[in-house]
């Protein structure tokens, strides 16, 4: 009994090993039969809903600024200055001799002229709401007619107030009302390597600026005019530049541009101009009398040069007296050429201009002392001042 009950576990045993075996294969065939009898459908996609962009990292930081260097401009000192300069148009009569012709070269030969109109141009610049113009003498010289066109662009007859050819300066006159005026500043603060701009209306373009430095300041003995106190600068001034603005870098007027070294001898970069300080005293001058009244005793003054100076025992240089106008106050005092002068109303002089200056300042009719060396004895005169004769 027992043999066949043992036959009998052997047989349920292999029974179940080959169940599990069966059921292990069909499960590795048809996996889908452990979730169920059927595979779900798939269900088609839903469209996908618009995404938004992405936020940027909450610690993300903003682009930096970029820095942006200032534009170096000096648009304010000329939107400043530019509308009181204006365009001064002359027309002068002209008188031309002719030529001889052929046949008269070998005949009685009488000298023809003709006359012609010519044109000329330069600048000036408005000083007061009166309509008062500066500009300079040698612009408006013997001209018939003169007109003047502002930066906006009317156009006025001028007339001539007065005229100072001393210092080639002139004061003009126009109608108009609401004018543009020039701010003045001070010509006594320029400093060598000062920033300064000229404009005007050279050979017609106008309203043009130019701009340079200061080159030098107090030039003299030039022979532009008799009485010689310059801004050298290297802004350009071309022909039709006369008489126009010479501005700081704030706009304010410190000189009015009136010559330039030839361009035909190869200089470049060198022009002048009058300090605006003998401006104002010119205008107010022609304004007040119609003309410049200044004193003056008949000298000609010369600067010593340092050998001279050396020559004479002086430390530094000094002013001797180069010569005397016939029948003048100084002449008359008994001044002589070859006199040194060492004081003007007891200050010493710096130079020859500076003589000039002084005595030019002094009222007519009023008198001057002077000390000075002759022949290495000192000497003491008063000399009484006149009314400096007029320049032609």
């Amino acid at each position: 009994m027992l043999e066949h009950l043992g036959r009998g576990l052997t047989f349920v045993a292999g029974s179940v090993v080959g169940g599990l075996a069966l059921a292990f294969l069909i499960v590795a065939m048809r996996p889908d039969l452990i979730r169920g009898r059927t595979a779900p459908k798939t269900q088609p996609a839903a469209a996908p809903a618009a995404v938004a962009a992405p936020a940027p990292p909450a610690t993300a930081a903003a682009p930096a600024p970029v820095s942006v260097p200032p534009r170096a401009s000096y648009a304010d000192a000329v939107q400043r200055a530019a509308p009181a300069v204006v365009n001064v148009y002359t027309d002068r009569l002209v008188t031309e001799r002719l030529s001889p012709s052929l046949g008269e070269l070998f005949g009685e030969y009488l000298p023809r002229y003709r006359q012609r109109i010519e044109r000329t141009l330069g600048s000036g610049v408005i000083v007061d709401d009166s309509g008062h113009i500066v500009t300079n003498h040698h612009v408006i010289a013997n001209a018939q007619s003169i007109r003047v066109q502002l930066a906006d662009g009317r156009v006025a007859e001028a007339h001539i107030v007065g005229t100072d050819p001393d210092t080639d300066l002139a004061v003009l006159k126009i109608g108009l009302k609401w004018l543009p005026v020039a701010p003045l500043g001070r010509s006594d603060s320029l400093r060598a390597g000062d920033v300064v701009l000229a404009i005007g209306n050279p050979l017609g373009l106008s309203q043009t600026v130019t701009h340079g430095i200061v080159s030098a300041t107090s030039r003299a003995q030039l022979g532009i005019a008799p009485v010689e106190d310059f801004i050298q600068t290297d802004a350009p001034i071309n022909g039709g530049n006369s008489g126009g603005a010479l501005v700081d870098s704030s706009g304010a007027l410190v000189g009015i541009n009136t010559a330039m070294v030839a361009k035909s001898l190869g200089v470049e970069g060198i022009g002048f101009a009058i300090p605006v300080n003998m401006v104002r005293g010119v205008v107010s001058e022609i304004v007040a009398h119609g003309r410049v009244i200044r004193g003056w005793i008949g000298i000609v003054p010369e600067d010593l040069s340092p050998e001279q100076a050396q020559q004479l025992g002086l430390a530094q240089g000094g002013v001797v007296i180069a010569n005397l106008y016939r029948d003048s106050p100084a002449q008359q005092a008994g001044l002589l050429p070859g006199d040194l002068l060492l004081a003007i109303d007891g200050a010493s002089p710096r130079g020859a201009q500076d003589v000039l200056g002084r005595i030019a300042l002094m009222k007519p009719g009023s008198t001057v002392s002077l000390r000075g060396l002759r022949r290495g004895g000192s000497f003491d005169v008063r000399a009484r001042v006149a009314e400096r004769p007029r320049t032609q």
